[in-house]
């Protein structure tokens, strides 16, 4: 994805200043949604809603969320594709301190970034040293503390690998660095539970969804190591790599398998609801 965003929107209004006193840049007390975006509509728009929402009342952050929907849409028309990035935090700080008053004005930022293809159409991936932290309070959100992630990513600069694989600090399989993550496993399919830490992606979601009504059984439960490490077909996921196999894991080769083929022609036929 390019780095320079084509538009950029503070609470619906051409902007590129952001208040230093604001609390997503302060703290990190916020939440975001990147939406890929074709035909001038922003794909599986209702389940990035029903997210952001959900994380808002979660962290009690009081955001505008038809505004929120309105400004996707019309950043997402402006241009055949693209993807567009929404970012609320929970807005200035009222007072000093962690602590916040309940009076805050929800802040919105968004961007519209030009389409732009998955670097790689498969991934290879490692195993990274960076390890999650298990906070249930957060576990599934998209919240805009992502230095794990960057820490993580850091772990790629020496390497040939395309993707990460992250367990938390007991030892459970939870996601790549940027990804939800899915095992084939005895035809059916096999994700991370994300009850102590990871976000609950989008398109992890509909890979669910879609293998549920074609049949495919999809197990979400705790996975250990071993079984990331016996498996012949894994797959990673997002909403801009849709369905991405996993070609290589720490050095050992796998194979794309017809799952994950059927599972990436499901996802593109998709309906985006």
């Amino acid at each position: 994805m390019s780095t320079s965003p084509e538009v950029t929107w503070v609470n619906g209004a051409p902007a590129d200043t952001l208040s230093t006193l604001d609390r997503g840049l302060q703290y990190g007390d916020g939440l975001f949604e990147t939406m890929a975006c074709r035909a001038g509509r922003a794909r599986f728009l209702s389940l990035h809603l029903e997210r952001l929402a959900q994380g808002c009342e979660r962290l009690q952050i009081g955001a505008d969320l038809s505004a929120v929907r309105e400004e996707i849409e019309t950043l997402a028309r402006g241009a055949d594709r693209s993807t567009v990035k929404m970012i609320v935090t929970r807005g200035q700080l009222q007072a000093r301190g962690y602590g916040f008053t309940g009076t805050e004005v929800a802040t919105r930022i968004a961007f519209r970034f030009p389409a732009s293809a998955a670097d790689e159409v498969v991934a290879t991936v490692r195993t990274a040293q960076m390890r999650l932290g298990e906070n249930p309070a957060l576990a599934g959100l998209k919240h805009l503390s992502r230095l794990e992630q960057v820490l993580a990513r850091a772990e790629l600069r020496s390497g040939t690998e395309s993707e990460l694989l992250l367990f938390s600090t007991s030892g459970r399989l939870v996601s790549g660095s940027m990804c939800n993550v899915f095992i084939v496993r005895e035809g059916g399919l096999v994700t991370p539970r994300l009850d102590v830490c990871g976000v609950a992606g989008v398109m992890r979601r509909v890979v669910m969804r879609e293998a549920t009504a074609a049949g495919i059984p999809v197990e979400e439960r705790p996975v250990e190591a071993r079984e990331i490490f016996e498996a012949n077909e894994v797959f990673l996921t997002n909403v801009r790599i849709g369905v991405q196999p996993v070609v290589a894991l720490d050095g050992r080769k796998l194979a794309i398998g017809a799952l994950t083929k059927r599972l990436q022609d499901l996802i593109e036929r998709a309906g985006d609801g």
